[in-house]
């Protein structure tokens, strides 16, 4: 990608992170809590491993890791987000140290942790080459990172596509997405790990209303949709209001008024060499 200059890439950050405190990411997270209960399943951990989660949220991939009996370490450039996990966390007497902190820049040291997880999270920092190689820098040697990355033909990738069409991101910016790119990630990961697999997963999303009401929840709660709709003027944001209805009820595979959609991921396992 193009090299952001000091100045730009500070407000790009601030513009970031007030996107992803806007709203109430909770709401939405709540729907994903059996993703990140999937994706831990898949994962190996033995207790008392130490396990970073990278873009952690509200803890969905935190949380039953932690249950899984592993030191769990959360970070996220959210304050908000964080506080949610930390109330989670506590409301199951779980005992996971959540830190503020940038995918980009980690605040840890060099080889901490035995298992560096990330999922829909990592993907979304805007200098995916400095995102990989924090997320291998704090990985020790032999260890694992797992991230979960919405495909480009995915569900999601599609919704993002749809809105980017009508609200394209700042120049430079590569599409979060392509962290679901096989070629993509097999380049990013291309030095500093021994072992790369790559798997396709999905995840359903179900809802217990119809398309429109689902459009409107993210429209209230979900910072990125926010920022997005407050960019358009009354007529474009009515027009991608019903775009983003139709790509809900095109894919939607309940029949009795609910919604349920499944959207694909990339499952990355990476060793570090």
């Amino acid at each position: 990608m193009t090299q952001t200059a000091a100045p730009e890439l500070a407000q790009l950050k601030s513009n970031l992170k007030s996107m992803w405190m806007a709203g109430d990411f909770g709401q939405i997270a709540n729907y994903g809590v059996h993703a990140g209960v999937d994706f831990i399943g898949r994962t190996p951990i033995k207790k008392g491993d130490r396990v970073l989660d990278v873009a952690c949220g509200t803890g969905n991939v935190s949380l039953p890791a932690a249950r899984a009996g592993a030191a769990v370490t959360g970070v996220d450039i959210a304050p908000n987000l964080l506080e949610q996990a930390r109330k989670r966390a506590s409301a199951e007497h779980l005992n996971i140290r959540f830190d503020d902190g940038d995918a980009e820049d980690l605040p840890y040291r060099d080889g901490e942790f035995d298992i560096v997880v990330t999922m829909f999270g990592a993907m979304f920092a805007p200098r995916p080459e400095k995102t990989a190689a924090e997320l291998i820098r704090v990985c020790r040697p032999g260890g694992l990172i797992a991230m979960g990355n919405w495909t480009p033909q995915g569900f999601v990738g599609k919704s993002f596509q749809l809105t980017a069409k009508m609200v394209p991101p700042p120049p430079g910016i590569v599409p979060p997405v392509l962290w679901g790119d096989e070629a993509t990630v097999r380049q990013r990961f291309s030095s500093g790990i021994s072992k790369l697999t790559l798997t396709r997963h999905s995840v359903n999303f179900e809802y217990p209303f119809g398309p429109k009401e689902v459009v409107a929840l993210f429209r209230q709660y979900f910072g990125p949709t926010q920022a997005t709709f407050a960019r358009l003027d009354k007529a474009g944001q009515d027009s991608l209001a019903s775009q983003l209805e139709k790509i809900w009820i095109e894919n939607n595979q309940a029949t009795d008024g609910t919604t349920k959609v499944e959207a694909e991921y990339l499952d990355v396992r990476a060793i570090r060499a």
